[in-house]
């Protein structure tokens, strides 16, 4: 941002701030918009999809058939109907993917940071039981995290979190990749203790980096993709345009305002030519 001195605008495309210099934007006095609903219902409609490919086995089998390995007798899933999904974070994309799980027979429950009265009220209408992180983790069968990435949430899904988890329970992670100890998961996975993971964000990301995690068959990794779809990209276009409209609107508007002010606030100086003889005379 210190290369563009004559920024004003700035806009986020996405729910996240953690790669971005709150403060400086703050001190810069530049204008930030975030562009969350398009992403959100994209995010939420990928954490499912996980959640489906974990269940059934659905990237053993791909691999597995491939190399000609019939192995429709050894590949049983499981249903997701009747399970109950946790929601590490349900807020707008949780509680999205709550609502989604219904639809499936799951039995969302999550916990959310600002548990408001009302807040929990909207949830219950959305059939989202509210209970406490921990309870959330130890009752579901899946757990789904959504939480932004921050001093508070760093690691916060570590080795004790991951102890208080059902045996043979899954973890999903479309938040970011900070908020899941990567190194912690993998010692659960190993150990049985859960009975596999999805991750669409991870701790390293970026060409060529290969997460200790991909060793496992287990394991789905996607790279940071959950809100790439040909809609949501078109959906936050031209949110970006209606933005940008609506700022030079505005600022227009402003400096026309501020035009009119100052003109108000100049000394009237303009005098008639009687006014300016009387002036003369009593030189």
């Amino acid at each position: 941002m210190d290369c563009a001195p004559a920024l004003k605008l700035l806009v986020r495309a996405g729910c996240g701030l953690d790669n971005l210099d709150c403060e400086y934007v703050r001190k810069r006095g530049i204008v930030l918009r975030r562009i969350s609903e398009p992403a959100a219902q994209a995010v939420a409609e990928m954490a499912l999809a996980l959640m489906f490919a974990l269940a059934r086995n659905i990237r053993q089998a791909d691999a597995m058939l491939r190399h000609g390995q019939w192995a429709k007798d050894t590949l049983e899933g499981h249903l997701l109907a009747g399970k109950v999904l946790g929601i590490v974070g349900a807020g707008n994309i949780g509680s999205r993917l709550g609502v989604l799980a219904s639809s499936v027979g799951m039995e969302p429950m999550g916990c959310i940071a600002d548990s408001t009265p009302a807040v929990v009220q909207t949830l219950r209408d959305k059939g989202i039981t509210v209970a406490d992180f921990r309870t959330v983790l130890s009752a579901a069968d899946f757990v789904s995290v959504h939480v932004p990435l921050n001093d508070s949430t760093r690691n916060l899904i570590n080795r004790r979190a991951l102890s208080l988890m059902k045996k043979g329970s899954y973890l999903i992670n479309l938040a970011r990749g900070g908020v899941v100890d990567e190194t912690a998961l993998y010692a659960a996975l190993v150990a049985g203790r859960l009975c596999g993971a999805a991750l669409d964000v991870h701790e390293h990301e970026g060409q060529g980096q290969i997460s200790p995690l991909a060793q496992l068959s287990n394991v789905v990794l996607t790279p940071h993709i959950g809100a790439s779809t040909v809609e949501t990209q078109q959906q936050i276009g031209v949110r970006v345009v209606e933005i940008i409209e609506a700022f030079v609107q505005q600022a227009e508007q402003q400096a026309v305002q501020q035009t009119m002010t100052a003109a108000r606030c100049e000394p009237d100086i303009s005098l008639t030519a009687g006014a300016l003889s009387h002036e003369m005379g009593r030189i």
